[in-house]
């Protein structure tokens, strides 16, 4: 061949060096690309679902450390009470009731509802505390509340970021294709939010000190 000549178009795909691309060979390396996208897509979706995931457990770690902080108040604060209020038993018994309670939670659900239980004894026994003024300025009793006050407030960070940690985990795993990725992985919906009790959402009582 004079390679002083120009080669045609037809010449060049019929030239030795083409003539190995074959529509299938194309075919087969365009699936192989797109199966390898669906897989890097797969994990990479999954990792993310599984780090949500993680982080609702660490979430509701603190919570869990944040209860059991106020618990740990609870004895004291009832032998406190008992100096100045012994035939309050009903109450005191609550409350007592309610912390062994939260002391024999397992599982989240669980620790909810003690800890729900707990904040009707609380409100329950700070109402009583209003008849007793030697009790109300008492210090011990003083510093015990305010405690139990600033245990609260941890605790009502904790939960509303743990409940945002739900929310951004199953918004998540809802949206297509996450959802697909979630069926065939077995990543489901956490609806563990933790709500207080429609007894404890009325106003606290006021008690002054």
């Amino acid at each position: 061949m004079d390679l002083s000549t120009p080669m045609s178009s037809t010449q060049i795909l019929n030239s030795p060096g083409r003539r190995f691309i074959k529509p299938w060979l194309i075919a087969v390396i365009v699936i192989v690309l797109v199966i390898l996208g669906v897989i890097v897509s797969f994990i990479g979706r999954y990792n993310n679902m599984f780090r949500l995931q993680q982080q609702v457990k660490q979430s509701w770690s603190q919570v869990d450390v944040d209860i059991q902080r106020r618990a740990d108040l609870i004895p004291n604060l009832v032998a406190t009470v008992k100096g100045f209020a012994k035939q309050e038993q009903t109450v005191i018994g609550e409350v007592t009731a309610a912390r062994a309670a939260l002391g024999g939670a397992r599982t989240p659900n669980q620790t909810m509802a003690a800890n729900n239980q707990l904040d009707g004894a609380l409100s329950r026994l700070l109402v009583i505390v209003e008849n007793y003024p030697d009790l109300k300025s008492n210090q011990n009793f003083l510093a015990l509340q305010d405690e139990l006050t600033g245990t609260e407030n941890r605790i009502a960070v904790s939960r509303r970021q743990y409940n945002l940690s739900i929310q951004t985990y199953d918004s998540y795993i809802g949206t297509f294709p996450n959802s697909l990725v979630a069926h065939f992985s077995g990543m489901t919906y956490n609806n563990d939010y933790f709500q207080t009790a429609a007894t404890n959402r009325a106003a606290p009582p006021t008690v002054s000190f």
